[in-house]
């Protein structure tokens, strides 16, 4: 199985030993340092057990490696466990068809991993590499800082409502946004040395905002109306749905960022180049807290009731 569907020369340098033995061997670049992330998606929990295989498979990949475009990072290998129901052939070859096309467009290898029997999860280790004292981290931003945000918000949940809604066209954007997210690597990349502070959106904006806030230790002024809502959302959910869904809804994976003023024109130079908008949503202050989504509640995933609140 492994052979068959896993088993593909490297693409990229570093790899001097790969699938098939105890433990890849890889040389990282000279000068750099790691950045290594793990994730993993439950059936039912994460994605849908009838989502396209080949969707999955994306899927799986695409929200480790959204770790490393928060950081900034090159990506360079990842590793896979992953856990089967059953080894059903017809299912396996598209899922390894939608794992390794993501492989091939972020240029990383898959070097090792695992095959077990079980529920059907998979879980996906990353590794990047960014140069020394260039890796954004969440404890950067400052008192006065500007908070933007990459490409648009609420396309995640929007897209888990409409297949919860019977919608299984990939055309839907919605829906594509939900199971075929897209890592914000080069963006996370043009943004060192401009970007302050970053995190990528996977719990909902509140969530992962609050997350931000407190490594810097501050609070934020946020702008609801500046969000930027995905395309689709509104007419699905209206505009008090569509608004929440991008407060606290997850799963959309774009970066927030904390930016400073001078760097706001730079850093939209440099996204436009990558045909992705950024927008300003609020500003960091001293105080803590995040006002101006009070009516909004607490929100964000919560790994252990599974639901959001």
């Amino acid at each position: 199985m492994i052979a068959r569907h896993f088993t593909r020369p490297a693409r990229g340098a570093g790899v001097a030993l790969g699938v098939g033995d105890d433990c890849t061997l890889l040389t990282p670049t000279p000068g750099h340092q790691l950045a290594v992330s793990v994730d993993t998606s439950v059936a039912d929990v994460h994605f849908p057990r009838e989502a396209p295989a080949a969707a999955i498979g994306h899927r799986a990949l695409a929200v480790s490696l959204s770790d490393l475009a928060a950081m900034g990072a090159t990506p360079r290998w990842c590793l896979m466990a992953l856990t089967l129901d059953q080894a059903d052939e017809a299912w396996l070859a598209p899922f390894a068809e939608g794992f390794d096309t993501l492989c091939a467009r972020a240029r990383v290898d898959l070097v090792g991993g695992d095959v077990t029997r079980g529920g059907l999860a998979v879980s996906v280790t990353v590794h990047g590499e960014v140069p020394p004292g260039e890796a954004l981290t969440r404890h950067g931003a400052r008192d006065g800082d500007l908070l933007a945000v990459t490409g648009s918000l609420g396309g995640g949940a929007g897209g888990l409502a409409a297949w919860q809604a019977g919608e299984r066209s990939l055309a839907d954007p919605l829906l594509a946004a939900y199971l075929l997210p897209e890592p914000r690597l080069s963006a996370g990349q043009a943004l060192r040395g401009l970007a302050s502070a970053a995190i990528d959106v996977s719990d909902g904006l509140l969530a992962d905002l609050g997350h931000l806030c407190d490594a810097s230790g501050l609070g934020v002024e946020l702008d609801l109306a500046s969000l930027p809502l995905a395309e689709g959302l509104v007419p699905r959910l209206g505009e008090e749905g569509a608004r929440q869904a991008a407060l606290t809804g997850g799963d959309d994976y774009e970066l927030l960022v904390g930016l400073p003023a001078a760097a706001l024109d730079s850093a939209r130079e440099a996204l436009d180049a990558l045909g992705l908008p950024l927008t300003v949503i609020g500003r960091f202050c001293a105080t803590p807290g995040i006002r101006g989504a009070e009516a909004a509640g607490p929100g964000g995933w919560q790994h252990f009731s599974g639901a959001t609140s």
